[in-house]
């Protein structure tokens, strides 16, 4: 991983906008090799292939950076971490699905 990545305005970060590999790559700060790693570990998938050119959901920068902080913070591998990353997007989906039913009964 390289140390600077490129951000992008939140306006662009809408989970429906698809964006290349190369967007990802320069979003995340790694390499289409690294990214083609995510995507043999089941941490991020591409949405379309037009042209022989893969395209992203802008989610997959934010399960890209996740993968890679479990990995450098804890040294969790790839494998590791796409099960990880799985696990937390389950945990953020029930959070926020215990806080609609509680504002429900209030």
């Amino acid at each position: 991983m390289t140390d600077k990545p490129t951000y992008m305005p939140a306006s662009l970060l809408d989970d429906d906008s698809p964006i290349t590999l190369g967007d990802l790559c320069r979003i995340c700060g790694i390499t289409a090799e690294q990214v083609l790693a995510l995507v043999d570990e089941g941490v991020i998938e591409p949405a379309a292939r037009e042209q022989g050119v893969w395209r992203f959901h802008a989610l997959s920068i934010r399960r890209v950076r996740c993968a890679y902080r479990l990995n450098r913070d804890l040294g969790i591998n790839l494998a590791g971490a796409a099960l990880a990353v799985e696990l937390l997007e389950e945990i953020e989906q029930l959070r926020a699905r215990l806080r609609r039913l509680e504002r429900m009964e209030h």
